[in-house]
């Protein structure tokens, strides 16, 4: 079978001018980064009033089967310009950790990938090491100012920032700096969270323009004083420094799928720590340019869809006018109790007993308003039976469930799931229904997703947590969303509680304010913001052939 690393090679991609062209894009707002990427200046692109059609693909809870979100996601937009629609999507960046870590390339697959998958895997145009380093500063900035009389009487033990690395590294969670004297500064705990969880991350993907984006790097509190006032960047005189190495990450990336259509790929939050979504300005750019936009957020709709319902949308005021939920046969045979190693076969039963996490995710995104359709991502393997009952169960939640091979076939292969999605467009929907509003108790908000979206019977909110919580609301942000960091295998903090568990108790860990993404990071069972390696991790089977290329990365 051909791979989709032997399809991308195969594949000739368009000069970016040539992409820039197709999407209305002027030459005076593209910036080559070499042949066929470029970023994209919005300010130099005249507002033509257009304002397109906004869709969510989202999934099923991940499995080692694979779904194929951004497959789909790649696969429906070529499908909506093969049918004569102006259309566009607006991905993620991968982060070097899951590259190197567990599952190599976040590109797509077979016929329908964006390219150039190397440089989109690796360094891109350098958008993720300029939040390191953004984020770096800061944290050097912050021991510097304590080094040298600590002015603002930070307290060196509630100190809330700590440093970012674009890698998984289990070593650095929890770490001890300053060692080896005066001359080194002070000595205190300290630790790493991984690129894609830190909130400069986060300021990154929800500013609206640079003005905003320093605005929030401003707001992000770095600790408290013992008096407990809380001190920001803005207060250490870093966040002029900080939006000056993000002036350009801030613009936009340009590259185009393997049928050449164009695709907006910026910033790239995690979706288990973070709110997992691409950025705004990336949204917004290709809604001025498209007419439909396919967006995609991260793991399940439990956690990708939700946040990008609950905080995304609510802050950029953004309405999506359709949800696609991806599954996959294989994947439900895992939710049913069927091994890995045993999913060749044929087993309706098992694919009966996994739709039940299907049919959650399906009604969860009906709850928030939206008109909803499933895409069936089809394998080889999969039976006509097996089919069917996926079919028959989501036809008894009057939702259809469309058969789509574009990774084999691309736009063609997802034809039928553009003529779906277009007639949702064209019927339209209503706003959309965030699922709690902005004067809820933080608290209750928690458990409101707990209760709605998971099926918790409740919360587990340790006094100390509760107490955090309470001074946050004291402290003038009880307004804000909730973002649940938790395991993306499963509606509990249980990774191995596959299919619909309900009735469970979401064990609350502790709480982090994110002054200037906008959010409180609630953070749930035993779920990392800085992810380990695994046994054998990609990295060791990732290196360069005997003609230079990278192999192993796809």
């Amino acid at each position: 079978m051909t791979t989709d690393l032997e399809i991308a090679r195969a594949t000739t991609l368009r000069p970016i001018t040539e992409i820039a062209t197709r999407a209305g894009i002027p030459d005076e707002a593209l910036l080559p980064y070499g042949r066929l990427k470029a970023k994209i200046d919005p300010a130099l692109i005249p507002d033509t009033g257009r304002r397109g059609a906004l869709v969510l693909v989202t999934g099923i809870s991940p499995t080692a089967a694979g779904e194929g979100k951004t497959t789909t996601t790649v696969g429906l937009t070529d499908a909506l310009a093969a049918a004569g629609m102006r259309a566009m999507a607006a991905l993620r960046e991968p982060s070097l950790g899951p590259c190197f870590g567990v599952k190599g390339g976040a590109t797509g697959g077979g016929r329908a990938q964006v390219g150039p998958m190397e440089d989109i895997n690796l360094h891109f145009t350098g958008d993720f090491h300029a939040i390191t380093s953004a984020n770096n500063l800061l944290a050097a900035m912050l021991d510097n100012h304590i080094h040298w009389g600590n002015a603002l009487g930070l307290d060196t033990r509630k100190i809330a920032w700590r440093r970012a690395l674009d890698m998984n590294d289990r070593s650095l969670r929890q770490i001890v700096g300053s060692l080896g004297g005066a001359a080194n500064g002070v000595t205190r705990e300290d630790g790493f969270d991984i690129t894609v969880a830190s909130e400069v991350m986060a300021v990154f993907c929800l500013a609206t323009d640079l003005a905003d984006l320093q605005e929030r790097l401003g707001r992000m509190v770095v600790g408290q004083t013992r008096e407990g006032k809380l001190i920001t960047a803005r207060d250490l005189k870093a966040d002029g420094a900080m939006a000056v190495l993000l002036r350009d990450a801030l613009m936009p990336n340009l590259v185009q799928t393997l049928e050449g259509t164009p695709a907006l790929i910026h910033g790239g939050p995690f979706a288990n720590i973070a709110h997992g979504c691409n950025s705004v300005i990336a949204t917004k750019l290709a809604l001025r340019l498209a007419d439909v936009v396919v967006t995609e957020a991260g793991f399940g709709a439990d956690l990708g869809a939700e946040k990008f319902l609950d905080i995304k949308c609510r802050q950029a005021e953004l309405s999506p006018a359709a949800c696609v939920v991806v599954a996959t046969v294989r994947a439900l045979k895992m939710h049913g109790g069927v091994a890995k190693s045993a999913l060749a076969a044929e087993d309706v039963a098992a694919v009966r007993r996994g739709i039940a996490n299907l049919a959650r995710h399906v009604e969860n995104c009906r709850g928030f308003g939206l008109p909803v359709v499933v895409a069936l991502n089809r394998f080889s393997g999969d039976t006509e039976e097996e089919i069917a009952a996926v079919k028959e169960a989501m036809a008894a939640l009057h939702t259809e469930a469309i058969l789509c091979t574009h990774w084999g076939d691309g736009a063609a292969g997802a034809a039928d799931l553009a003529r779906a999605v277009r007639r949702m467009i064209e019927h339209g929907a209503e706003p959309y229904l965030p699922l709690y509003p902005d004067a809820m108790p933080l608290a209750e908000k928690i458990r409101t997703i707990a209760r709605r979206i998971y099926r918790a019977a409740d919360i587990s909110l340790p006094p100390s947590v509760a107490k955090r919580l309470e001074a946050f609301t004291a402290g003038g942000f009880g307004h804000l969303p909730v973002c649940i960091a938790k395991t993306q295998y499963s509606f509990s903090a249980d990774p191995t509680a596959l299919g619909a568990p309900q009735d469970h108790i979401l064990p609350v860990r502790e709480v982090r304010l994110s002054a200037g993404a906008g959010f409180i990071v609630v953070v749930c069972g035993d779920v990392m913001t800085m992810p380990g390696l695994p046994r054998s991790p990609a990295a060791e089977r990732i290196m360069l052939d005997d003609q230079g290329r990278i192999d192993g990365l796809f």
